[in-house]
């Protein structure tokens, strides 16, 4: 045939072609071959989880701060500022030298089940060479970052409620020992395989008491050493002194509601499974209308209540929800979730003027959201969880309650002694801003 003779042009065109898809195919194996083995994938996914949440964690530092700077009056909100600040690095540096170990002692505890080991974190070498480097969890370097975060928080509740009659240096101090020792103690009780986790099946998921009633009790202890502000409480009444920004107030509250996503998100521990991706899409939507609940909750109840709504109750409202979901937010349901919520915003609403009549002045009220929704929280695992016993959950949060409440009164109690930790009368009448850091938030609106 004719086209016989065209054969040999044919193949030295096609060779090349062959010779192309060969290498292709080649490539295409090698790189296939290069694909990590399940188990580091899921390292590294489940540290990738761990530093994003982890840095949503941390903007709950800002989140703190814009609530109280907008929650405490002009001639307070840079110390507010300040000390949200200090309190951070403080926590940071705490974690690192002490906290982060006896927090997660392992197979080193110095008194088994109770006490930690007391060591200094350490991270794995870079590029993880010659190392055993456990590649089915997480990097400690991620675990250390997103555990730190928690830490940080606990220090952030006390502030709010102290604002505006404490000293810093005092403050500052309590901080080093409350993020250094009284956090990681009782935290490694339950969250490091300690007695409560152990012996009384305590289960709290990303620290409904754990964080924030440790927060609550400590700032507790703190407000009866410290007593109320001058002219709080005059004459059986009680006199309210209202925020100098409620707009900074809302944007702290957006930021700390934005944050718990991360916090309760990243306490899903793992992400190296479809099924616990989809775990964490449940407990961050739980969070929000959990949340969402006791937003409404505390706006349908100061209505009644007052007759008109209070936007700073329907803040602390939506936090109350958070705080509430917290030591369960996989199990429930939407419509659970959005309950639980709403009942932490309902108690808020009771609690607020509950410790006004008992004489104990909360600036922010940091006390009824982190630590009554704490408590309140932590029972209501029970209502969800069939793992959960009442009788464990009660006696977790007794023994953690009245751990920190003691270690923290005596601490404050030996602070007042040794160096005091109230601010003079005319310090706390012109203001902490001048009188303990002399400068002001607003200084264009000083009069003068």
């Amino acid at each position: 045939m004719k086209f016989t003779k065209f054969l040999p042009l044919v193949a030295l065109i096609a060779l090349p072609s062959l010779g192309m898809a060969q290498e292709a195919a080649e490539a295409a194996e090698a790189v296939a071959d290069t694909t990590p083995p399940m188990e580091e994938i899921g390292y590294i996914m489940t540290t990738f989880m761990f530093l994003v949440t982890g840095f949503l964690v941390m903007w709950m530092g800002a989140g703190f701060s814009m609530l109280e700077a907008g929650l405490v009056r002009q001639k307070n909100v840079t110390m507010q500022l300040t000390k949200n600040v200090a309190l951070f690095a403080i926590a940071a540096i705490m974690y690192y030298l002490i906290g982060y170990n006896l927090m997660y002692p392992g197979d080193g505890w110095t008194i088994p089940n109770m006490l930690g080991a007391f060591s200094i974190t350490s991270l794995e070498p870079v590029g993880l060479a010659d190392t055993e480097t456990d590649l089915t969890y997480a990097s400690v370097g991620s675990d250390f970052f997103f555990q730190l975060m928690f830490c940080a928080t606990t220090a952030s509740i006390v502030s709010g409620t102290l604002a505006e009659r404490i000293k810093l240096w005092p403050f500052l101090i309590f901080t080093v020992i409350l993020t250094g020792l009284i956090y990681p103690i009782q935290a490694s009780w339950k969250w490091g395989g300690g007695f409560l986790d152990a012996d009384y099946g305590f289960l709290d998921f990303a620290g409904s008491t754990v964080v924030h009633s440790v927060g609550g009790w400590a700032a507790l202890a703190g407000a009866l050493v410290l007593g109320p502000r001058l002219g709080k409480y005059k004459d059986g009444r009680v006199n309210p002194y209202p925020g100098s920004n409620l707009a900074l107030a809302t944007l702290g509250t957006f930021i700390l509601w934005l944050g718990w996503f991360g916090f309760n998100g990243g306490s899903q521990l793992y992400m190296d499974t479809a099924g616990n991706v989809a775990d964490i899409s449940r407990i961050m939507a739980n969070t929000n209308t959990a949340a969402a609940g006791g937003a409404i909750a505390a706006l349908i109840m100061t209505q009644v209540m007052y007759g008109k709504v209070d936007l700073t109750m329907v803040l602390n409202g939506a936090l109350a929800g958070l705080v509430s979901i917290t030591a369960e937010p996989l199990f429930p349901s939407l419509g659970a979730a959005t309950l639980i919520g709403a009942v932490g915003g309902v108690l808020i609403v009771f609690a607020v003027p509950a410790l006004d009549k008992m004489k104990i002045d909360d600036v922010v009220g940091a006390i009824p959201v982190h630590l009554v929704c704490g408590i309140w929280g932590t029972l209501a695992v029970t209502l969800t969880n069939p793992d959960a016993t009442f009788f464990g959950q009660l006696m977790s949060i007794i023994i953690v309650g009245v751990f920190v409440f003691v270690v923290s009164l005596v601490i404050w109690f030996i602070l007042k002694a040794v160096m005091g930790i109230r601010v003079p009368e005319e310090d706390e009448i012109t203001g902490l801003d001048m009188a303990e850091l002399g400068m002001e938030a607003y200084p264009e609106f000083a009069k003068g």
